[in-house]
């Protein structure tokens, strides 16, 4: 429970430096884009320096995320980006699976003019981070358009749910992935689109369901070496 302090020091934060969902959505951020790897150490206070807020209001942020199980919380050792097992990331997948190919087959019949343009502005953006080989923003953006399939249903459960799922994908990615080799190409999220459009609910399924499998296929079951990371250089990137 906060205490009468804590609870002054997170009033005055809210005058000044960033929010706490703004500072989730930092770490969220620099998880999808691999600028923070699994098993990286986050440091309230270091964070705090970065952000120009309040230890509280980032452990207030790292609960947020813990929640998510983007963060994982070892008592006495700190909080670290999560490191999801091969057991984990099997399930994370099986469970896309089992979600996003349904998901798709009911947004055929409801999705909207805007929510395609909305749909064709992620593709567009994805495809130019291709062109110029950002494999940060490939992953970030990619992510982005599962999530959107999410939130064109309008039910936020759905939404909130996928973007926790889009996390821990991009954590298995990391820890995962083949070097060199995309994890999505580039053509399948188009086709989703295009069969959304037509509003072919089996067809979208089915590329749906062919589109995790082959996410799935480039994955390698190792871990890789353990890295220090800079968190101040990761930040001041942005």
């Amino acid at each position: 429970m906060p205490t009468a302090d804590s609870a002054r020091e997170t009033e005055a934060d809210n005058a000044r430096g960033a929010s706490v969902e703004e500072i989730a959505d930092r770490i969220l951020t620099a998880i999808w884009e691999h600028r923070l790897p699994p098993g990286t150490k986050l440091v309230e206070e270091k964070l705090g320096g970065v952000f120009g807020v309040s230890r509280t209001k980032v452990r207030l942020a790292f609960g947020k995320l813990a929640h998510e199980g983007v963060l994982t919380v070892h008592p006495n050792r700190g909080t670290f980006v999560s490191s999801p097992s091969v057991a984990e990331a099997r399930q994370v997948l099986h469970s896309r699976r089992l979600l996003e190919p349904a998901l798709v087959r009911d947004l055929a019949g409801t999705v909207g003019a805007q929510g395609l343009k909305t749909l064709r502005a992620t593709t567009r953006a994805e495809a130019q981070a291709r062109e110029s080989d950002d494999r940060r923003a490939i992953i970030r953006l990619s992510g982005e358009f599962h999530c959107r399939l999410a939130e064109l249903t309008g039910n936020q459960y759905l939404g909130k749910y996928m973007r926790e799922l889009c996390s821990l994908t991009c954590l298995i990615i990391a820890l995962y992935d083949a070097p060199g080799v995309p994890s999505c190409p580039h053509h399948e999220h188009d086709d989703i689109v295009d069969a959304l459009e037509a509003g072919d609910g089996d067809r979208a399924a089915r590329l749906m369901a062919e589109h995790l499998d082959h996410v799935e296929s480039t994955l390698r079951l190792e871990l890789p070496a353990e890295e220090k990371v800079d968190l101040e250089a990761v930040f001041a990137a942005v």
